[in-house]
């Protein structure tokens, strides 16, 4: 059931709107009594790494209720769905999760967000964020949301007792390495990778990988410049390596990624999984430990990269409790909220003074990436590179292949399947 606020919140409202959107917290929290956050994080890392915030929030905001409206399933695809039906009936939460890069500039160009400028100056981020992310973040010289954290998404995982059952003793660096040691798991009785089929989106990620690999830096970020053509000879050979890599997969074709996680790391019946390192998170929370029951290495084909994302937090307009959602969002910014929530979430600070020493081993490791890899090449599932029309069409036209067998003799189809939803994105 959709939310709806009190009519003495509404009065709340309209008197602290008089005083300005600089309000500082601890005026807020006096204020208003209510805050209503929108996310899909409800399970695992992120939902331990969210109740970090929330436990900050509410010290520094002891009057004021929160309300936790998150949807779960689909990396946040359902999430979405119920969030569009909001927007379109006027009935946005106080703030709302967002990926950083196109798919935040669908609410800017829809006039359903705020600017958020003003806080960056205020609270010194201009500073400590990187200037390439906050860039992803500006549109026509105005910044719309505040980020939480930085995930790489170009992670490969498996488990080292698997591989040395398997005779592979170090991680493929190419994707013709990759099929060769998939084959060395599927000879020594494993799925050679771990396939999560439930909602489309991780066979996307998955190919995210592979035209990173196949097209490069350039070729990759041209398909969205209009230098790559989606049914280019490069994005073909992709598709091939995709055909040719489910078939080592598992026959089940509705796991979500926790269960085909765990076949990697908890049964040991698949040798490889390619996933963001939010996976790494899910593990620990199940009492995994990084390093010794699972290793990692960038995606074949992809170490020169980081292939990142980045989970933001938006002001809509019409939020019912402004004031209440400010004082979110500069929890959200600020060095002990982001040092809270990250390494129980399974990603890094985006602040470049956060403390390292609190990070696992994996996260360490990533932070290190992060400031020495090129980061051109965002996640195009993730929200980075394409518009939230672009991404479901782009979602739906990896299923349909996937779910089809992902025969070699239907890349052409697949193909035409790309170019039909790179045109749905710039219809949007």
């Amino acid at each position: 059931m959709l939310l709806k606020k009190t009519k003495l919140a509404l009065v709340a409202l309209v008197s602290v709107a008089l005083i300005g959107s600089t309000v500082p917290a601890s005026q807020a929290a006096a204020t208003n009594k209510q805050l209503e956050i929108f996310t899909w994080w409800a399970s695992g890392g992120e939902f331990a790494g969210l109740n970090e915030m929330i436990k900050l929030y509410k010290k520094q905001n002891p009057n004021t209720k929160f309300i936790n409206a998150a949807v779960a399933g689909a990396a946040g695809t359902n999430a979405k769905g119920v969030l569009v039906s909001r927007m379109q009936a006027n009935n946005p939460p106080d703030t709302f999760q967002s990926h950083a890069g196109a798919e935040l500039t669908s609410y800017v160009k829809a006039g359903q967000v705020q600017d958020l400028t003003f806080l960056y100056k205020q609270e010194g981020w201009d500073k400590v964020f990187p200037a390439g992310l906050i860039k992803t973040l500006t549109v026509g010289g105005k910044i719309y949301s505040v980020p939480v954290n930085i995930h790489r998404a170009n992670v490969l995982w498996w488990s080292p007792a698997s591989a040395a059952k398997a005779g592979i003793t170090s991680a493929p660096a190419t994707i013709a390495e990759f099929k060769t040691d998939l084959a060395k798991f599927k000879a020594a009785g494993f799925d050679g990778i771990a396939l999560a089929g439930n909602g489309d989106w991780a066979i996307a990620h998955l190919f995210d990988q592979i035209l990173l690999a196949d097209l490069g830096t350039a070729g990759y970020v041209g398909l969205f410049n209009g230098k790559t053509k989606w049914d280019s000879a490069g994005v073909a050979t992709a598709a091939k390596d995709l055909s040719d890599i489910l078939a080592y997969g598992n026959s089940s074709k509705t796991l979500d990624w926790p269960d085909a996680g765990d076949m990697v790391v908890k049964a040991k019946t698949a040798g490889f999984f390619v996933m963001g390192d939010w996976a790494s998170s899910q593990w620990e929370s199940e009492g995994f430990k990084p390093g010794v029951d699972y290793a990692w290495a960038a995606a074949p084909g992809t170490s020169k990269n980081y292939m990142w994302l980045s989970d933001s937090f938006t002001l809509p307009k019409g939020a019912p409790d402004k004031d209440a959602a400010i004082a979110w969002l500069k929890l959200c910014g600020s060095l002990a909220g982001q040092d809270a929530f990250n390494p129980k979430k399974g990603s890094i600070a985006v602040r470049t003074d956060s403390n390292a020493k609190l990070y696992d081993s994996y996260l360490q490791s990533a932070m290190k990436d992060w400031h020495k890899l090129d980061t051109s090449a965002g996640s195009i599932v993730h929200g980075v590179m394409g518009n939230n029309a672009f991404m479901a069409a782009y979602d739906s036209a990896v299923g349909k292949f996937y779910q089809a067998g992902a025969p070699a003799s239907g890349t052409s189809s697949f193909l035409k399947d790309l170019v039909a939803a790179y045109a749905t994105g710039q219809a949007a």
